[in-house]
């Protein structure tokens, strides 16, 4: 298990290349839940994602002679453009496989920091078969989007933050793919505050990860569909045992949901968050849990997305 002197280890190491990313609230979000509601805006971050964290942690770990050969990665997009971005701050190669139907947005991203990207088929088999062809071309280290202990400690840094801003929150929350996150949250929380409850969140059509915690086996993704496509990713061994450990729940929610709590964020809160992001205050307003009273942070995960292209809102 990672302690909280590795995360602020991490938090030092890359606290020159990041964000330090505000802690909003909105009164109209907190009446709707009957709960004071603190937002930790990774959507801010550099590069749109708290994706940030874990690449800078990785690229600036790495030794002179290793990263002079550069890193690879495979990604739909927010940690391709991390990684591009900490590739080109410490002024190595970054090479990126990312599959032939990912967001034009985050491509554009991607190419923005100085990706080199190879496109593949949309399945994990073919990410990882592309990327293993690079690294045994180039010798390029690979940098995992999720399960990697160093990707792991980076992330928690966001949950470091938000605790000492705002340090008696009852209840934490971040989204659930690959588990990167989550498991960096939920160590960072239960650190800082042994008492507190951690909450991930997965919609319904991608729920490996639920189906995981409950079982206390690690289940594969098996053709996952959800507008979230953050999410889309298995969880990763890695991150299983320490949300196994650390976790509290999952709660699920439905698309229409998480699409009405993006518009609902950028309405009411002003914040443009992609549906991965809006999944854990989705996933509160979906499922009937008690929240009265109750002080909760929840880690918005990214922003990478253009309101306008999403469909309205449902009825």
């Amino acid at each position: 298990m990672l302690g909280l002197d590795d995360i602020r280890a991490a938090h030092r190491r890359i606290e020159p290349h990041i964000r330090r990313t505000p802690v909003v609230s909105c009164p109209a979000i907190d009446a709707l839940l009957d709960a004071a509601v603190f937002f930790k805006c990774e959507n801010l971050q550099e590069a749109g994602a708290f994706k940030s964290r874990g690449a800078c942690n990785v690229v600036f770990s790495l030794a002179d002679a290793e990263a002079a050969r550069g890193v690879v990665t495979h990604s739909s997009g927010n940690h391709a453009a991390a990684l591009a971005r900490a590739a080109r701050r410490r002024g190595i190669p970054a090479l990126i496989v990312m599959p032939e139907n990912a967001r034009p947005m985050k491509v554009d991203k991607v190419r923005r920091y100085g990706g080199q990207i190879t496109f593949c088929k949309p399945t994990l088999a073919d990410r990882e078969r592309t990327a293993a062809r690079i690294i045994q071309e180039t010798g390029a280290t690979l940098v995992h989007p999720y399960d990697d202990r160093r990707i792991i400690t980076g992330q928690a840094t966001a949950a470091l933050e938000l605790l000492e801003e705002v340090p008696d929150l009852d209840l934490v929350m971040a989204p659930v793919g690959g588990g990167g996150l989550l498991a960096g949250t939920a160590t960072a929380a239960k650190e800082m505050r042994p008492s507190i409850t951690v909450w991930g969140a997965e919609p319904t059509g991608a729920d490996d990860a639920y189906r995981s915690w409950k079982s206390g086996t690690l289940v594969p993704s098996v053709n996952p569909h959800t507008i979230a496509d953050g999410l889309l990713t298995s969880l990763g061994q890695h991150n299983f045992p320490i949300i196994r450990a650390r976790v509290d729940d999952i709660l699920l929610v439905n698309d229409p949901m998480i699409l009405d709590t993006v518009h609902l964020l950028h309405n009411q809160a002003d914040l443009v968050v992609e549906p991965s992001g809006a999944v854990p205050l989705a996933a509160l307003r979906e499922n009937d849990v008690a929240l009265h009273g109750k002080r909760i942070g929840i880690i918005l995960s990214g922003g990478n997305v253009a309101i306008d292209e999403l469909p309205g809102t449902v009825e």
